[in-house]
């Protein structure tokens, strides 16, 4: 079905992916191939993006984490390791605090459990009015390069025009409810200290949106917790170091699953 809301190929123990902000399951499409050979994976669009655009959205990450319990209820999901970037980890912990159950582990990839700073929820709200005034299209051109670390874009030039392209095609409304969604999200740490799943953390050490004393101040909490600094990287590290952040996914299942 080309305008199926997710992706599910392989076979074995199951990881879902979750793409973050203005992007859509089509960030893990090449990422993932590999760990089909030995994974169900399962890629999904979140509400209001990529495919998934069919009226009605509430943005909150409450609301989206229901959608992916839901998509997994149909797709026959009891148990699995969560995946989420950036905004797709705020998901994932919302998740988390509902679903527990499910997790047989949990990844922030470039993500966080951590709340927005007031400076942060101050940049969110300019960046809603820019959208408002601008359009989304405008905004696309200055949101997605600085997510690259500057040494990696001129060999990333064409992962860089691909996440414009599917953030220019995400909606308005989806673009400006995320924004907001983000914003009010509350400080979730109490989940990584009371996890029973293991919990890998995936930081770009030149990461603007988890700057590295975010990651720092979070990444003990969990009871059991696996950390991966990655230098010379960005918010992107699917692309900026592909090899390195999936086989920090393969070896942290293969440690769950066996």
């Amino acid at each position: 079905m080309p305008n199926a809301t997710y992706t599910d190929a392989g076979s074995g123990d199951t990881l879902v992916f979750l793409h973050g902000f203005a992007e859509s399951k089509q960030l893990w499409t090449d990422f993932k191939k590999p760990l089909q050979q030995k994974f169900r994976t399962i890629a999904l669009d979140l509400p209001g993006f990529g495919n998934n655009t069919t009226g009605g959205v509430n943005y909150s990450m409450e609301s989206m984490a229901d959608h992916v319990k839901q998509q997994l209820d149909n797709l026959g999901v009891d148990k699995c390791i969560l995946i989420g970037h950036s905004m797709g980890g705020y998901v994932s912990m919302a998740f988390a605090g509902k679903y527990s159950s499910m997790l047989n582990g949990l990844c922030l990839f470039h993500s966080s459990a951590l709340p927005d700073t007031d400076e942060k929820k101050d940049n969110r709200n300019k960046t809603l009015e820019f959208v408002e005034k601008h359009g989304v299209e405008k905004f696309m051109q200055s949101f997605v390069e600085p997510l690259f670390f500057a040494d990696n874009r001129e060999k990333l030039r064409s992962k860089i025009d691909l996440m414009k392209k599917i953030g220019t095609a995400t909606l308005k409304e989806s673009i400006v409810g995320g924004l907001a969604a983000m914003r009010d999200r509350p400080d979730r740490t109490d989940i990584l200290k009371k996890a029973k799943f293991p919990v890998l953390f995936i930081f770009g050490k030149e990461d603007g949106a988890v700057p590295m004393d975010k990651a720092l101040e979070q990444c003990h909490l969990p009871n059991n917790s696996m950390v991966y600094f990655l230098g010379k990287t960005g918010h992107m590290g699917m692309f900026e170091r592909t090899y390195e952040t999936r086989k920090a996914i393969e070896k942290f299942a293969e440690t769950i699953y066996g």
